[in-house]
């Protein structure tokens, strides 16, 4: 029976091997406080049984829609949902939800929901790649759902590539930002395509030292997790981060400044926005030392030469390579913060500049920030101490803005 102040969860499970992993994101789900009703198609029983699903969700299992005829359930259960949750989804699923058959329970509850839908696809990499596959996600995304991209990894058998079940937890945070926007929350970025740096990049002195930073990369991943759930496709530059790949975002890995400039000049060639949030070194060694630096008695250490790292954010701000593209910054100040941060933001040339101040026990590995966004046209606009998601949420809401009135207003 449902409880009043539970959101309301359906967890639809497609027939795929990925199904076994919906259990974990069942459990989560239940334990973070919502009302789970779990609707496996006939395929998905195949591989978890009824008894598992309603065990761990506390309540009956829909398998049919000439069950309960009396209830409606073709018709009431996705009525009644908050949420509605497609893991895994296969490309059948995708394929029938896509053209809006309505052939079995679970596609009569998507056909009926009106909240918020997520779909979070399971498939090998050839299925994934198919254009069938790639229209029928276009067409989802065009109408509102939230289809993630798959993760990079393991599939069935010995075939590893593009299409495995993102992990359940990072589901979970794309559902939870979901409903946290509510049913008017509105994928916003739907149809766009944003690109993240995060983590603090690392420049090599030897092979077993380096020049870094504090950065953890938190901020960058919630920024790329709040833009899955308002619909984008994501594209992640991650220096040197120890964090789960975020659900719906195609994750590249970098080390050096040098590498993140590559990575991210590649990736904001047919952008919407990017959103520098890196930690990148301004500076590196001069000269990479084969072998281990050695400690010799009665000597000390030689003086490290360096030079200056590119300036990607200027270089990205000044080069624009889409008209239209919003470029947002972040400054990490330690004194004079709002001073030091509209100088960068002249300096930089960017649209918007996201300021915080910084310190051994702020900020950095927390997950918590307080900020103030500048912006190029005079708009200042604090955000108090919180969650980095909502920091991150409000950072889209002025990069929306910008995008639904033509871009930048340097750009118009």
């Amino acid at each position: 029976m449902h409880t009043p102040d539970k959101p309301r969860v359906v967890l639809g499970v497609s027939g795929g091997i990925a199904a076994y992993k919906a259990c974990e994101l069942l459990r989560r789900l239940t334990e973070s406080g919502h009302d789970v009703r779990v609707v496996p198609t006939a395929s998905a029983l195949n591989f978890v049984g009824e008894a598992t699903w309603a065990a761990l969700s506390g309540n009956p299992v829909a398998t049919g829609v000439w069950e309960d005829v009396h209830e409606v359930p073709h018709v009431r259960i996705g009525q009644s949902a908050d949420l509605v949750v497609v893991a895994p989804a296969t490309a059948d699923t995708l394929a029938r939800a896509a053209h809006g058959l309505a052939d079995d329970l679970l596609t009569n509850t998507l056909l009926t929901a009106r909240c918020p839908v997520v779909f979070a696809p399971a498939m090998h990499t050839e299925m994934w790649e198919h254009p069938a596959t790639a229209e029928n996600v276009a067409t989802l995304r065009r109408r509102g759902a939230v289809v993630v991209e798959p993760a990079v990894g393991r599939l069935t058998g010995a075939d590893t590539g593009k299409g495995r079940l993102p992990e359940p937890g990072e589901i979970l945070e794309v559902c939870l930002r979901v409903l946290a926007r509510g049913a008017g929350g509105g994928r916003d970025l739907a149809g766009r395509h944003v690109v993240v740096s995060a983590g603090g990049t690392r420049e090599p002195l030897d092979p077993v030292r380096f020049l870094g930073n504090r950065s953890s990369g938190r901020q960058g991943y919630a920024l790329a997790r709040t833009a899955v759930a308002r619909g984008a496709r994501v594209t992640l530059v991650a220096a040197n981060t120890a964090l789960p790949d975020p659900a719906g975002a195609d994750v590249v890995p970098v080390g050096t400044a040098v590498q993140l400039r590559e990575a991210v000049l590649k990736a904001a060639g047919d952008a919407d926005a990017v959103v520098m949030a890196a930690a990148v070194a301004d500076f590196r060694p001069a000269r990479y030392v084969q072998g281990k630096i050695k400690k010799r008695d009665g000597q000390g250490p030689e003086p490290v030469a360096l030079v200056r790292n590119p300036d990607v954010l200027a270089e990205l701000s000044a080069a624009r390579p889409r008209p239209g593209q919003v470029v947002v910054g972040f400054a990490a100040e330690t004194d004079d913060v709002l001073a030091n941060g509209r100088a960068k933001l002249a300096r930089k040339g960017c649209d918007l500049l996201v300021v915080n101040e910084v310190g051994e026990d702020r900020t950095f590995g927390s997950a918590e920030n307080e900020a103030v966004l500048l912006g190029a046209d005079g708009r200042e606009t604090p955000v108090p101490h919180g969650p980095k998601e909502a920091l991150a949420d409000t950072v889209w809401d002025e990069v929306v803005r910008m995008l639904n009135a033509g871009g930048p207003p340097s750009s118009r």
